[in-house]
């Protein structure tokens, strides 16, 4: 592959440390690179200097003549005055640009929905970073820069923008470097990772899933030598002291197979004790939802909002920005009241809210981290059964990251990600039994995510998670709900099922002929483009009169099995209540036996989806 640009020995340090010191690599045509690291490590600084945005302090970087560069940085950064349109394709006729499918498919894929003469200094944050990624993804670059492309993004336009870049040059054409926290955008788009740690920049090959197999044999070849290094001072300290060393064999270490390395790995969560430990502590009723409705001015938000959330349920909720998501989370935590409906609680509910501000800390920003934790509880408990265990704010604190010494830090002088792990860690301490988190990914890298849903793994109660980070939404919830057309959707299909519904949703409004304007006239056929592209293949053709009637014959033999099983496994939810709940054998038998149906249910869920979709 030929040679686009490269970095020989370079040398970066800031006044408090020396961020990179000799770092040699190269870019070749064809490379999709992913960069990884813990934050303030170096990500954005690596990207900025091989960009051409930031001169290291020693080294170089050198840049193949005539290969165009374009940058996306944090800052979306525009001109007085500017507006969508201006913004994107400058001063270049209509004609002209209309006339490029690239610039039309991007136009409709990220701003399709926003006016295209609407001021740029009248947009949110989100508004401006779809337009910045539109000014940058119209042009033809040989190399893109991308530093953290999927903030503010909803699912939907994380999902266009991985399969605008995976088709955007042909295989072995043009190179693409991104920063980012996206692990399901990481493991989508890029074909090579480079971990950015401890000065060094260290290559890895595969997307983010590969990394992390190779990164834990890594570490665990580290930690077969550094045993090794202990066990042989152990014996030359013997010899020292009682003479003659003895000859002995050394261990040889095996590198075993990514499978076997996994082998042992238990389940990321024992559902059946963490239920039973929800059932004890928030009783048969949590939050019900009847029927529930929330208007504003005459304008319908919600309606007809039924769901009633279990013991120990983890549900992630989707859909595009202004759907109401944030008002179901208040009609969940009582901070928001129907206007038709109800919402009935239980009486041991107490619920919790992450939200995107920082509230919880304004009241604390002048004092240190420990007099902060030393207020509340002195001790907490994780996991449950015979894997409990308790830790006190301290030891907390080092397992969400924090140092010995940043213990003495005020809260005003910590970093973004820093400020929201003690936010989280906060609120569990206060322990509720219902968790709402909103956005909780924001300023957190990818091993601060990693502490967090190690966390929330071993936590027991009624989980609601609304995030635009696709990977951390399926790790920590166990299934998923959407707002569409101000209802609320359970999703067998989970994230895919979501995208494949929203582009049917732009198909049915293009049919009826509600696109309009220039920059929206191709928008619902490129978003369905790039929906397709990250859902999967279209429906199967059309079936025979013998198999379509065999397939509704089956499609409604399933609804009436799963009907059947839901009703089973709602009736001995209701009998757990009635139990002894000290008897915590007889409690995890009748978990077993409720998450067996369930497990039941979600296949034929599966099943049904399929059959559906066959007959379109």
């Amino acid at each position: 592959m030929a040679h686009l640009l490269g970095a020989e020995a370079l040398h970066l340090e800031v006044p408090t440390k020396t961020v990179f010191d000799s770092v040699t690599l190269g870019v070749a045509e064809g490379d999709r690179i992913g960069i990884v690291g813990r934050n303030g490590d170096g990500k954005s600084s690596l990207l900025m200097m091989l960009a051409g945005r930031r001169e290291p302090d020693g080294g170089q970087v050198t840049v193949r003549g005539g290969t165009t560069v374009g940058v996306l940085d944090q800052a979306d950064v525009f001109a007085d005055g500017e507006t969508v349109g201006s913004a994107i394709v400058g001063d270049l006729p209509e004609h002209e640009w209309a006339g490029d499918p690239r610039i039309r498919e991007v136009i409709a894929g990220l701003v399709g929905d926003l006016d295209w003469d609407a001021p740029l200094d009248g947009l949110s944050g989100g508004q401006r970073r779809r337009v910045a990624l539109a000014r940058l993804l119209v042009g033809d670059y040989d190399v893109l820069f991308l530093d953290e492309p999927t903030n503010h993004l909803d699912v939907e336009g994380i999902s266009w923008l991985a399969a605008h870049l995976k088709r955007r040059w042909p295989k072995g054409q043009g190179a693409l470097l991104v920063v980012t926290h996206d692990r399901w955008f990481l493991d989508e788009v890029c074909e090579t990772t480079w971990e950015v740690h401890d000065r060094i920049v260290e290559p890895f090959e595969g997307g983010y899933a590969a990394y992390i197999l190779q990164r834990v044999e890594r570490d665990r070849q580290a930690a077969a030598i550094e045993q090794k290094r202990q066990n042989l001072a152990r014996k030359e300290l013997a010899w020292l002291r009682r003479g003659a060393p003895a000859r002995t064999s050394k261990p040889k270490f095996r590198i075993d197979a990514a499978n076997e390395l996994i082998a042992d790995v238990p389940e990321i969560r024992d559902r059946v004790s963490l239920q039973s430990m929800a059932v004890q502590r928030l009783g048969k009723e949590v939050v019900n939802l009847l029927d529930a409705g929330v208007a504003y001015d005459g304008r319908t938000i919600l309606e007809d909002v039924e769901w009633r959330l279990a013991p120990g349920e983890r549900t992630g909720i989707l859909g595009v920005n202004g759907a109401g998501k944030s008002t179901l989370l208040g009609l969940i935590s009582g901070e928001v009241q129907p206007t038709s409906g109800s919402v009935k609680r239980g009486k041991t509910v107490q619920v919790a809210t992450l939200t995107q501000r920082l509230d919880e800390l304004e009241e604390h920003l002048n004092e240190p981290v420990r007099v902060v934790i030393g207020r509340l509880r002195t001790s907490f408990t994780v996991g449950s059964g015979s894997k409990a265990q308790e830790l006190t704010p301290g030891q907390m604190l080092e397992r969400m990251g924090f140092t010995s010494a940043q213990l003495s830090t005020p809260v005003k002088d910590l970093s973004g990600g820093q400020k929201r792990r003690l936010q989280l860690l906060l609120i569990l301490l206060e322990q509720p039994n219902v968790l709402i988190l909103d956005e909780p990914t924001n300023d957190l890298d990818t091993d601060m995510l990693a502490a967090m849903e190690d966390l929330l793994d071993s936590w027991p109660g009624t989980l609601i998670v609304v995030s635009h980070d696709r990977y951390f939404l399926e790790r920590v919830t166990d299934q998923q709900y959407a707002i569409l057309d101000r209802r609320l959707r359970h999703l067998p299909g989970g994230v895919d099922e979501y995208l494949r519904l929203r582009a049917a949703e732009d198909r049915a409004r293009e049919q009826a002929g509600a696109a309009g304007g220039a920059a929206g006239a191709g928008g619902s056929a490129a978003r369905e483009a790039g929906s397709a592209g990250a859902a999967g293949p279209a429906a199967a053709p059309g079936l025979s009169g013998a198999e379509r009637r065999a397939a509704e014959k089956e499609l409604s033999a399933v609804e009436r099995k799963m009907e059947r099983l839901q009703s089973d496994a709602a009736k001995a939810r209701d009998g757990l209540a009635a139990l002894d709940q000290s008897d915590y054998a007889l409690l995890n038998a009748e978990m077993v036996k409720i998450t067996a149906l369930e497990d039941e249910v979600a296949a034929l869920e599966d099943r049904w989806l399929e059959l559906s979709e066959q007959l379109g």
